[in-house]
């Protein structure tokens, strides 16, 4: 398996780790304001990165080079920065409603990239 399929393996165990502690918050304090938050960690952190990571998987020849190494940085930045800032947005704090779009934009980039790179040739 190429490296960049495990780093993505390990990167969405450690997204379903936040996600899950995020809902044992929530049902422990019964304030379930940061659904959404959770719902985006689960969603784009577990399921999307270990999609990623099985795609690169299947296609080894896809997982090298610098874009590869580059959409992987750029998607679990922008994850991370758009997961934590939704988080503290749902639970009051109005303020970062930028920091959401903006993380929101540099998710969707590596999303964007990970396009790129599933239609491109492959390297033989």
């Amino acid at each position: 398996m190429p490296d960049l399929a495990h780093l993505y393996f390990r990167t969405a165990i450690l997204f379903l780790i936040a996600g899950i502690c995020v809902g044992i918050y929530m049902s422990m304090s019964g304030n379930h304001a940061v659904t959404g938050a959770h719902a985006h960690i689960n969603l784009l952190g577990w399921v999307t990165s270990a999609l990623f990571g099985t795609y690169l998987a299947l296609n080894p020849a896809k997982a090298s080079g610098l874009l590869p190494r580059l959409q992987y940085f750029v998607y679990v930045i922008g994850v991370i920065a758009m997961g934590t800032s939704l988080y503290l947005m749902l639970d009051g704090n109005t303020a970062l409603v930028p920091v959401v779009a903006a993380a929101s934009l540099v998710a969707f980039a590596g999303v964007l990239l990970f396009a790129v790179i599933i239609f491109m040739p492959a390297r033989t």
